[in-house]
């Protein structure tokens, strides 16, 4: 399949999307405490998309070749929990952390964004993955720019969650995105500099990395959908859909409530309408 390079007018249609996926974790931050059930959480943000933004929740019923249909509107992943959590009935506890993973479908094209949430005191073990984790999106965000290199993203993302302790999930990666759910490229999050594919504009793409505080290897639950860490330590993952501008990159799912670029990575950034970097 090849990568689908988009053109002015679906690059707004993106950017709706993006920024509709970015407030759906802004509504949901607030709920995000001790007490509540996964599945509650998945309730209230299907309710946000379909009733509020007259969106379509993209995971729902998702069935990609080899695996049954995902049969919630949201992953949540809890803790050891590294990515594809299916809601139910886990309640949240003080000291837990969870991603929430959301991906809307807007006129036909789709907006993918994930977020970390700490759920009361936690440690500083969890705060630290989560920041690292945090750091490590966005000094990959950092390297798009026409004529880099996929391999760049993955190179900065690996060399700083390495330089921590800590490791880098390898089974799972970005994706190319728009009119699919899933297109051309894949965004590997390790890596070297200067290899894989030229960046060129109009590439829209999310990066998403999955960071373990222990070991890199995985395990699959019989869910079928929910991967773990296989020594059972803390897993973090952020994520944004980027763009690939004429002269750097764009962040589409960018939201009032999402998180300011991480302080490490701004030199490396370029301003754009999304960004609050000059």
């Amino acid at each position: 399949m090849a990568v689908s390079i988009k053109n002015s007018e679906e690059i707004e249609s993106m950017r709706i999307a993006g920024r509709l996926a970015g407030e759906v974790l802004d509504f949901i931050g607030p709920h995000v405490k001790p007490g509540i059930t996964t599945g509650e959480l998945d309730r209230l943000c299907h309710q946000y998309m379909v009733d509020v933004q007259g969106t379509i929740p993209a995971p729902l019923n998702y069935a990609p070749p080899g695996y049954r249909p995902y049969p919630k509107s949201i992953c949540t992943s809890v803790n050891h929990q590294v990515c594809h959590g299916i809601p139910g009935e886990r309640t949240l506890k003080a000291g837990d952390i969870i991603n929430i993973d959301v991906t809307v479908i807007k006129d036909g094209w789709h907006g993918d964004s994930s977020r970390m949430y700490l759920v009361g005191d936690t440690s500083l073990a969890a705060r630290r993955l989560c920041q690292v984790t945090f750091e490590c999106m966005w000094l990959g965000i950092a390297t798009v720019r026409p004529g880099g290199y996929l391999g760049d993203i993955g190179a900065a993302i690996q060399a700083h969650a390495e330089q921590h302790g800590f490791s880098v999930v390898r089974e799972f990666c970005g994706h190319g995105i728009g009119r699919r759910f899933h297109e051309e490229p894949q965004i590997l999050h390790y890596g070297r500099v200067g290899t894989l594919e030229r960046l060129v504009p109009g590439m829209t793409f999310t990066i998403e990395p999955m960071i373990n505080a222990g070991r890199r290897e995985i395990r699959e639950l019989a869910d079928g959908w929910t991967i773990v860490t296989k020594d059972h330590s803390l897993s973090a993952q952020w994520e944004h859909t980027v763009l690939v501008t004429q002269t750097g990159v764009e962040v589409l799912t960018m939201s009032a409530g999402a998180a300011p670029p991480a302080k490490i990575a701004l030199s490396g950034l370029k301003a754009s309408p999304n960004l609050a970097v000059v």
